[in-house]
């Protein structure tokens, strides 16, 4: 069959008889017009085989120095080592990750081009942008999370000088639209939390967003926004120097490295009871990804993950572990998207 000849409804009945390694030959072509590879079924089969043969590229939604950068960094050799090839991260920053996020929709499915993405980028992007050049789960192949993130309320006290949650909710409500919160940026973790912290309590607070966490937490320390939702990771330092003040994580559940701080679910506010808007990150390839090769990077990042070193490093920054299958990610991912699309309508976010 001279695939080069045949229409793209006949190319994508190929694919299916096919199997995954002839993505790599007619998908590009079928889906986007581009010039079709010239590259038989067979060679694409080798391909996916030797699979990786180079460098692979992660691509970075968020500024290096970010808690997302972090963990990336994080598993960035360990990974490397199990693949028998570099891993390359390649920054591209801006407009919430939706910059990075349609670079990798756009990339030939061959294993080489990932997003390190997050409940964010293929979640609450979905509802916060109405018109994104891509979906967040149809061109995109969920591959594996790395960890669980928790938030955590920290306040700086020279501008707002509270104890507890009870008292912080108590001055912002006796003073409504006085106090600023910082965010990691629009449509972030760090903003969205705070979103529906806010509209679960009715509190009225003005958003500021900052272009990724160093300049969001260097915010709250210089005391031009009264607070933020950030990761532990990036937030215990400056608690440790007394700088700032935790007052409740953003989980269900108490995390570890700051075992002191409650819930925000415990504290018996109204409004509060089951919040838990903890966060995920992990990694993505473009739909059409032969299988494969998801199986492969699935395998080799569950290993890394589950090596005692890397899983003490990843919970001592206030994170868990978490592994799940493409297909519980997938899942995972479906079920994110529904949620905080329910948290935007319910909060009324808005990104101009």
């Amino acid at each position: 069959m001279n695939i080069r000849n045949i229409n793209r409804r006949a190319a994508l009945g190929a694919l299916a008889l096919l199997g995954g390694a002839a993505t790599l030959a007619v998908s590009a072509w079928a889906s986007g017009g581009q010039k079709l590879p010239e590259q038989t079924a067979t060679q694409a089969a080798q391909s996916v085989a030797s699979w990786p043969a180079q460098p692979i590229t992660l691509i970075m939604a968020f500024p290096a120095g970010s808690g997302v950068d972090v963990i990336a960094r994080l598993i960035q050799e360990p990974l490397a080592k199990a693949l028998g090839q570099p891993i390359i991260i390649d920054y591209k920053p801006g407009a919430a990750g939706n910059i990075a996020s349609e670079f990798v929709a756009r990339a030939r499915p061959d294993g080489y081009t990932l997003a390190f993405g997050t409940a964010a980028t293929h979640g609450s992007n979905a509802a916060l942008y109405k018109n994104l050049p891509f979906d967040v789960e149809a061109d995109f192949v969920p591959v594996a999370p790395i960890n669980d993130v928790s938030n955590v309320l920290t306040i700086n006290p020279e501008v707002i000088d509270v104890k507890n949650l009870a008292e912080f909710v108590a001055e912002i409500k006796a003073h409504p639209g006085k106090y600023n919160f910082a965010s990691t940026g629009n449509g972030t973790g760090t903003h969205m939390a705070f979103a529906e912290f806010n509209s679960r309590l009715g509190l009225d607070m003005v958003h500021v967003p900052y272009k990724g966490g160093p300049d969001a937490i260097g915010a709250v320390l210089r005391g031009e926004t009264c607070c933020i939702m950030n990761q532990v990771q990036t937030v215990l330092p400056h608690a440790k120097a007394g700088k700032v003040r935790l007052l409740g994580v953003t989980t269900a559940q108490r995390v570890p490295a700051v075992a002191d701080v409650p819930p925000i679910a415990d504290s018996g506010l109204p409004g509060t009871q089951g919040f838990d808007s903890a966060i995920w990150f992990g990694v993505f390839a473009p739909k059409g990804t032969p299988a494969p090769i998801v199986q492969r990077l699935n395998a080799a990042i569950t290993g890394v993950l589950k090596q005692p070193a890397m899983r003490e490093r990843i919970e001592s920054m206030g994170n868990a572990v978490r592994i799940e299958t493409p297909e519980q990610f997938a899942i995972t991912v479906r079920d994110n998207r529904r949620k905080w699309a329910e948290v935007v309508e319910a909060a009324k976010v808005q990104i101009n």
